[in-house]
């Protein structure tokens, strides 16, 4: 049976998985939505035995139904290959009795890698399905690592260009440095003068300003996104929760049917909200337990039922989750709301118009399966520094404010659910964080004499992604004002 994608703020039209994939968002602003989560009909103990292409085979068919096998298995293949250091793709391990699935084995060592890999093989496919003839320009924003990861992905793909937002002085240097000079004659890079919500609100506008896609199509372009607003970015990281309940069987440390908690570090709610479909498809998973940095505009929401960004924007040592407009928590907003897109839409009015929206207490109701909190910078160091001297693990910024967070939920209900932590990226993407939190002492090193230590005292080899900036040439070095991103975009393309 098909699933077919609407919009969340309108039921007017009915896309294919292409379709929706193609567009990314959209025309009256909203996201698009499979129109029934699909079944994931095999015996749990068949996950066991899976690889993890295997098990995204099996997750994703169920969900890109306009995609034949065929294409479906290829786009997979040219993913999931050798830019990843390990044939496993997303290793799971146990330190101290809680598992961490390492989402940072691709080309650029974040989690965006896992979905961003197969994005381009997805769209490339969904144009030819739709017979497309313009090129498509990928518009993207950034708070760190989807940028670097999506053009890793999209650099010298046929057909396709993408442009990249990132905040100048709200990225780690080794993020900074690891987008600035990629290269690529198709990948195009653009420092703004303002937070990564500026950047996103500004992709946001480009989206839905018809006067610009008018001009586009006129010199032969059309947008799509690579952000997480793109349903061929959600359904991926779906995958992710399959695979880890598979290897949980596959060792022993379950048995089917079990449940699972999972800890997500997150800003903008899409990798938990993967996690939540995986339950609507029905693998056991009991709490979704939502982790945010000290811009706990989340944490906020899931305490009260009202989501109000009106606050001082926080630059934190978890950049990628520095972030007030948690674009898919409409996803689940329009999913509580009894997938109502008028109320929805209201909602979505509020947060546009007055930066603050409430969802009634019936809608509260349907969030009894989330936890939200937050770690402090003292305490997400805390973390790092504590895993470290129990087991010698070390652990990026991001994790740590999941651990932490975790740390947190276990106290509260004396939960011990065996948990799963999105582990999101490398520890060497923010060495001086990490190390830092270690030891203060690293501090008067430089930035890959860090690299360097953190090799050493975890036992680690320096991912290839960091080898390969330690001497690359800056190719991208353009800032501008955030209200000048159309401009630049005209400029780039030539139009």
């Amino acid at each position: 049976m098909q699933v077919l994608y609407r919009s969340t703020r309108g039921t007017d039209k009915a896309y294919t998985a292409s379709e929706a994939i193609l567009k990314g968002l959209s025309e009256d602003g909203g996201l698009f939505v499979p129109d029934r989560i699909p079944k994931l009909d095999l015996p749990l103990s068949a996950l066991a035995g899976m690889t993890y292409q295997e098990t995204a085979y099996e997750v994703m068919r169920r969900f890109l139904t306009d995609f034949t096998a065929e294409e479906l298995k290829q786009c997979i293949e040219n993913a999931y290959d050798e830019k990843f250091d390990t044939p496993k793709i997303a290793p799971l391990v146990e330190k101290n009795g809680t598992f961490y699935l390492e989402l940072f084995h691709g080309a650029t060592i974040a989690f965006k890698d896992m979905a961003l890999s197969i994005l381009p093989h997805l769209l490339t496919t969904a144009a030819k399905k739709n017979q497309v003839k313009n090129e498509i320009v990928i518009l993207t924003a950034t708070s760190g690592d989807t940028g670097k990861a999506a053009m890793a992905g999209f650099a010298d793909v046929p057909g396709t260009r993408i442009i990249v937002f990132y905040p100048k002085n709200g990225v780690s240097p080794i993020q900074e440095k690891q987008m600035v000079t990629q290269k690529g004659k198709n990948t195009y890079v653009v420092g703004i003068t303002g937070n990564f919500d500026d950047a996103q609100t500004g992709v946001k506008k480009m989206f839905n300003d018809k006067e610009l896609a008018a001009q586009l199509d006129a010199a032969g372009f059309q947008f799509s996104s690579a952000n997480s607003i793109n349903i061929g970015r959600l359904v991926p990281q779906v995958v992710y929760y399959v695979y880890a309940y598979g290897k949980l069987l596959a060792e022993g440390k379950i048995h089917e049917g079990e449940k699972i908690n999972v800890v997500v570090p997150t800003g903008n709610f899409g990798n938990i909200l993967a996690a939540y479909y995986a339950k609507l498809m029905g693998l056991p998973l009991g709490k979704f337990i939502c982790a945010s940095n000290e811009n706990k505009v989340l944490y906020d929401f899931f305490s009260t039922g009202c989501y109000d960004r009106n606050r001082a924007f926080m630059l934190t040592n978890s950049p990628s989750m520095d972030i007030l407009i948690s674009s898919n928590l409409e996803r689940l907003i329009y999913r509580i709301a009894g997938n109502d897109p008028e109320k929805n839409s209201r909602l979505m009015e509020g947060l546009a118009k007055d930066g603050k929206y409430e969802i009634t207490d019936e809608m509260k109701q349907n969030l009894q399966e989330f936890y939200g909190n937050y770690a402090t910078e003292k305490e997400t160091a805390g973390a790092i520094r504590r895993l470290y001297e129990e087991t010698g693990y070390v652990m990026d910024t991001h994790t740590a404010v999941a651990e932490a967070v975790y740390e947190k939920y276990r106290q509260e209900t004396k939960d011990e659910t065996k948990t799963v932590i999105a582990s999101t990226a490398s520890p060497f993407k923010f060495t001086r964080s990490v190390m830092n939190s270690i030891d203060g002492k690293y501090d008067a090193l430089s930035d890959f004499e860090l690299v360097d230590q953190l090799s050493r005292i975890a036992g680690v080899r320096v991912p290839k992604a960091i080898e390969e900036i330690r001497t690359a040439p800056v190719l991208h070095d353009r800032v501008i004002a955030a209200e000048e991103m159309p401009q630049a975009v005209k400029e780039i393309l030539g139009v």
